[in-house]
């Protein structure tokens, strides 16, 4: 995959990182937690204006994380930036929690503020604040987010990688395929203890995602209106489980929206992710029925 931002960004080294600390080395961040050994931990280079695509991918194989985000061009005095994300296997479109990382660490070293990213899924804006307790929390607001129908074929194969029945599901929330930035099946249980007891064919799910073209599917159970649980396998990307995946928040945002759940004015919701993993994981979501975007928030937190 490709990516060009029309000469608008000059590459270039960053001056963003502590003293004595080379701008190109990997920091790790864990993302969507207030704890390093909570959230989804994903790797950051704030100047990769000089590796290719063999050496970004390498650098994410030895990070090691279910993704890493690459600073490949930046205006900072716009605070803007180009920006790839690649896990071990390969480069995806976009990636939220490695976003959420992203934005926080750039946020400690110029301020808080809004920061926009030029991502190969599109121009992706994230406001930055400081909370209360003084942490740094980010929100990012997805591309415009849609969602339809999982076809019957879909569903089965699916459904069998997973050892899932149809019984399984939660009838009143029907599967879908889902939107915001990337694609993600989204499936929600019937019950909690469903949820919990996750044991996949990672090969037979890994090819009818890359056959479908599925960044993750999304599992999800509802305990009300307001929070939801839930779980990503991601094995196109060479992990098992994702702890948090703000790309499928933002499409799950999609998902509620076009179902009419989303209700008639702004709504927040909860999501739960990454208990049955032990590294709990909290994302907010935001939904405004005028408006097709998904805005996502959570914190990070650097990981020694």
């Amino acid at each position: 995959m490709t990516f060009d931002v029309s000469g608008t960004i000059p590459a270039g080294p960053a001056d963003l990182v502590h003293p004595g600390v080379p701008a190109a080395e990997p920091l790790r961040y864990s993302a969507f937690t207030d704890h390093p050994a909570g959230g989804n931990p994903a790797g950051v280079v704030l100047d990769a204006s000089g590796l290719d695509d063999a050496e970004m991918l390498a650098v994410a194989a030895a990070v090691g994380y279910s993704e890493t985000a690459f600073v490949t061009g930046l205006d900072e005095a716009a605070r803007r930036f180009r920006v790839r994300y690649f896990s071990p296997l390969a480069e995806v479109a976009f990636c939220g929690h490695a976003t959420v990382a992203l934005a926080v660490a750039l946020a400690e070293r110029m301020g808080p503020g809004e920061i926009v990213l030029d991502t190969p899924a599109g121009e992706i804006r994230v406001a930055t604040e400081l909370d209360a307790e003084g942490a740094v929390r980010a929100t990012l607001t997805s591309v415009p987010t849609r969602s339809r129908a999982a076809t019957d074929a879909e569903l089965q194969a699916a459904l069998a990688a997973l050892g899932w029945s149809a019984g399984d599901l939660d009838a009143a929330l029907p599967p879908h395929v889902a939107f915001g930035g990337n694609h993600h099946l989204v499936l929600a249980a019937a019950t909690r203890a469903r949820l919990a007891d996750l044991d996949y064919d990672f090969d037979g799910l890994a090819e009818v995602m890359r056959r479908h073209g599925w960044t993750t599917v999304h599992l999800v159970w509802r305990e009300s209106p307001e929070l939801f649980h839930a779980r990503d396998p991601f094995p196109v990307g060479g992990v098992v489980e994702d702890p948090a995946t703000g790309a499928a928040a933002a499409a799950f945002g999609g998902y509620l929206r076009s179902l009419g759940l989303a209700g008639g004015t702004a709504t927040r919701i909860a999501i739960r992710q990454g208990e049955d993993m032990g590294r709990p994981s909290d994302l907010l979501i935001d939904l405004d029925p005028r408006d097709d975007r998904t805005r996502v928030t959570g914190r990070a937190v650097p990981i020694a």
